[in-house]
């Protein structure tokens, strides 16, 4: 079932969950094409197609995969605390007020040609069990069938408009989609889709369907998700709307062979994240499938040095794959 907002998941009325304590909220709906980047590429689309080939692409197809991390099992975050374990890529799991929120999750090995780097370190039986499951947008490195159908157990999920109808059929109980700026209550939660600058065809002709990040809020406490997004103004509003403890932030795939400006630069992802005004960053989108033209260690390396110069580095955490943090 498909749904729009109009019941709290997780409250009396919702047969997926148990009874308890829930608020609802709901706020205006943005233009939800206001942020959307078109899908035309830049001119020299050819020439830097041919060079992602033969510089990264190839490469990492004739290169091993790299094994695992070496990692302590996931941490249980007490009531009052966040926890935060990156799973590769844009996957997360949050734990906040004692929900578990799996956020995009991704154990492909492979995206068509595109190779995953390295083998993943938390698979979905090494996770505690999952509450809510979370998708910024359909793009099939965030939005993964497999993956999901490998953690829904009749649990919520929430998406982007338009996006439901991929979801509907994977195992979930409520799929609930949002508008810009729309908010749901889970248990205590607050969950709301916030705007970004990116798009969310999964193919070329189903342009209909949003993107987006969220806002995770507790009575005291809130984490970011950005989604896929490039730099822009938006992050403010974000911020204003909101007081953010973890900004989970993107910065690699900077050098799309398309030229278009989808994504952030690690520089560019400080900046959106001095922009939300968040206490503490965690990047993601790096070191796990090869997507842009840079070179595959230079997102971390850059957001290290950039951090370090602006005085950050001590609330920028780089974390390995599979590895936690609890604040």
């Amino acid at each position: 079932m498909v749904n729009e907002p109009h019941l709290p998941l997780g409250s009396p009325g919702d047969p997926q969950r148990p009874p308890g304590k829930v608020r609802q909220f709901f706020q205006r709906a943005a233009t939800e094409s206001e942020n959307k980047v078109g899908l035309r590429p830049t001119q020299g689309w050819r020439k830097r197609n041919l060079k992602f080939l033969g510089d990264v692409l190839i490469p990492t197809l004739l290169s091993p995969r790299r094994p695992c991390h070496e990692v302590n099992p996931v941490p249980d975050a007490e009531t009052h605390e966040i926890g935060i374990t990156w799973l590769g890529h844009a996957a997360f799991l949050v734990q906040l007020e004692t929900a578990n929120i799996l956020i995009d999750p991704n154990w492909a090995l492979w995206h068509g040609p595109v190779k995953r780097l390295r083998h993943p370190t938390l698979y979905a039986h090494d996770l505690p069990e999952i509450d809510l499951v979370l998708i910024t947008h359909a793009h099939f490195d965030h939005l993964h069938l497999p993956s999901l159908k490998r953690v829904a157990n009749g649990q919520p999920v929430i998406v982007p408009s338009g996006v439901g109808s991929l979801v509907k059929r994977c195992g979930f109980g409520n799929v609930t989609q949002l508008a810009t700026w729309e908010s749901i209550g889970f248990r205590d939660l607050k969950i709301t889709l916030t705007p970004a600058r990116h798009w969310g065809a999964r193919m070329i002709h189903d342009t209909h369907r949003h993107f987006g990040g969220f806002l995770i809020e507790s009575a005291n406490r809130t984490v970011f998700h950005c989604g896929d997004s490039a730099l822009f103004d938006g992050f403010k509003e974000i911020g204003q709307r909101a007081s953010i403890d973890v900004a989970l932030m993107p910065i690699g795939a900077y050098q799309a062979p398309s030229g278009r400006q989808v994504h952030m630069n690690p520089e560019e992802a400080l900046d959106a994240f001095q922009m939300l005004d968040a206490g503490v960053m965690v990047p993601m989108h790096h070191d796990t499938f090869p997507l842009g033209g840079e070179p595959l260690h230079e997102p971390v390396q850059r957001l290290a040095t950039a951090a370090k110069d602006r005085g950050l580095d001590e609330r920028v955490h780089i974390l390995m794959e599979g590895q936690s943090l609890v604040l």
